[in-house]
């Protein structure tokens, strides 16, 4: 409990070593001493900063209320007077300035045409860390690109003479109004690509009228998201299950009284995969100027990068018999999120569940895991037999995520039978380039491809967008690489992306 007391900066810089270890941070000072070898990010990150203010490592990575929440009452020592801080000095290097001046040189949003060009906007103009987050997949990344490469197996077979003139594309999401067959799924760490991080998205969502999964891993605090909602604004919540099962029930009961709609459930993360473009980044590395007294292992191998660092809480036991657990702690509905064949989804559906999430986690998790939308077709088929289900169903619903880029990847989706598709990386890419504003952008373009894919299949709302639209004969075709077609490739012009304007003359 805070002693009403204010520290001076010289006070606390006394108190930078792994026996008494204080650190400074949004203003107020917290001893850790006790706290760090349960860090899940590792000690030695924490060591850095000890005697120091902390805050600008600390808010890329944590809700602001984590180290309240994570830290007793008693080790909240109090506020610090501000012109007294020993802060540390981040030099600019070389590296950073220039990608500052690429971020100065970006193109106009108007220039955006699709969602594409944020990704490649994105490579180019935010820090090499969030890059290597947001960006990694499981070890070759095969996965990755399977998810979209297999959107590109359905062709569609469009119906004519119909009038268009009007055509609808709203929903509902597990009873959910939504103004488009999508959602923003689920992905952690906002803020390394935007000071506002997942508020982006927040607001951006009641903008356009669909509904945002707030992650457990935000940067933002879940508080927070909450309350930057619009009145009436539909938020679901993707949850990462704690070793700690009354953390968990805790969590999901305040986010019940909150007025989140859906409970999603991520289960296909007991061990994290080895996304190796985010290992190599390192995420912090080791620092020999942190000041230590005796030798303590840190628990947490860096070298994982940043994934691995802040998911060392998720529960590798988590089963199905602890279903009816959750079941009982909750009144929203449960949905299971990284179910990947047939089988488990009939276990979702006779164990009561509100439905299923198809999905590889972005490809990064488990490497040679089917696309979504490839399982798709198949828990459509099986449940259609085993339990005479018709897809999309309001009782049991499906949904898709990873590899979308496009509304017509979504409309293919909605044709094989899912209720709505979810996108995380795409708005990632928009948030960290334009900010708010980007999101926006997206959705905007999202809405006018709808637009003209609805006018152009002949459906003039989404229950006309039927399985027999699309010619699935090579959905199941797996081929990784394709042996390169020289004469082809030799006179084939690459499609652009947007472009950086022309870097201003150094001179």
């Amino acid at each position: 409990m805070s002693t009403g007391k204010t520290y001076s900066g010289k006070e606390v810089a006394q108190h930078n070593s792994r026996e008494t270890c204080w650190i400074i941070v949004h203003g107020k000072v917290y001893d850790v001493t006790e706290f760090l070898d349960d860090h899940p990010g590792g000690s030695k990150i924490i060591l850095k900063y000890a005697g120091k203010d902390a805050t600008a490592e600390y808010e890329p990575i944590h809700p602001p209320d984590a180290i309240t929440t994570h830290l007793p009452p008693e080790k909240h020592l109090g506020p610090v007077d501000p012109g007294t801080v020993l802060k540390v000095e981040v030099e600019v290097t070389d590296e950073e300035k220039a990608r500052l001046e690429r971020v100065a040189n970006r193109p106009s949003l108007s220039e955006i045409l699709n969602l594409h060009d944020f990704e490649a906007i994105a490579r180019m103009v935010i820090p090499d860390k969030a890059w290597a987050y947001y960006s990694s997949a499981a070890e070759d990344e095969i996965t990755l690109r399977e998810n979209h490469a297999a959107y590109h197996r359905l062709w569609w077979r469009p119906r004519i003479l119909r009038d268009v003139t009007t055509v609808d594309w709203s929903t509902t999401i597990l009873g959910q109004p939504s103004k488009m067959p999508l959602y923003i799924s689920a992905t952690a760490l906002g803020k390394l690509g935007h000071p506002d991080g997942e508020l982006n998205l927040t607001k951006a969502a009641a903008e356009h009228g669909i509904i945002q999964m707030i992650p457990t891993l935000a940067s933002c605090s879940f508080d927070e998201l909450v309350d930057a909602a619009q009145p009436g604004q539909s938020q679901f919540l993707q949850l990462y299950v704690n070793k700690d099962r009354e953390i968990t029930k805790k969590f999901i009961q305040h986010a019940e009284k909150r007025g989140i709609k859906a409970l999603f459930i991520t289960v296909d993360a007991p061990q994290l995969g080895r996304r190796e473009k985010d290992m190599r980044q390192k995420f912090e590395a080791e620092d020999p100027d942190v000041v230590t007294t005796n030798k303590h292992e840190d628990k947490v191998d860096r070298s994982q990068g940043a994934a691995r660092a802040i998911s060392s809480f998720i529960d590798p036991g988590l089963d199905w018999k602890d279903i009816p657990w959750f079941q009982s702690i909750t009144k929203m509905p449960i949905i299971l999120k990284g179910v990947q064949c047939w089988e488990d989804a009939l276990l979702a559906y006779d164990a009561g569940l509100a439905g299923v999430v198809l999905s590889n986690h972005g490809g990064r998790q488990l490497e040679f895991s089917r696309s979504a939308i490839e399982v798709l077709a198949e828990v459509v088929r099986e449940l259609g037999k085993q339990r005479g289900l018709k897809f999309p169903n309001e009782k049991f619903q499906v949904f898709v995520d990873g590899g979308v880029r496009r509304a017509s990847d979504v409309l293919k989706a909605i044709a094989l039978g899912a209720n709505a598709v979810g996108l995380g990386r795409p708005f990632i890419y928009a948030f960290s380039t334009y900010g708010y504003e980007g999101v926006s952008h997206a959705l905007t373009i999202l809405n006018e491809e709808f637009e003209m894919n609805m006018r152009l299949l002949g459906a003039r709302t989404l229950k006309e967008i039927v399985p027999e639209m699309l010619d699935t004969s090579s959905l199941t075709s797996h081929i990784v690489s394709v042996p390169g077609d020289n004469l082809f490739n030799t006179n084939y012009e690459s499609m652009q992306h947007a472009r950086l304007r022309a870097l201003q003359s150094k001179m």
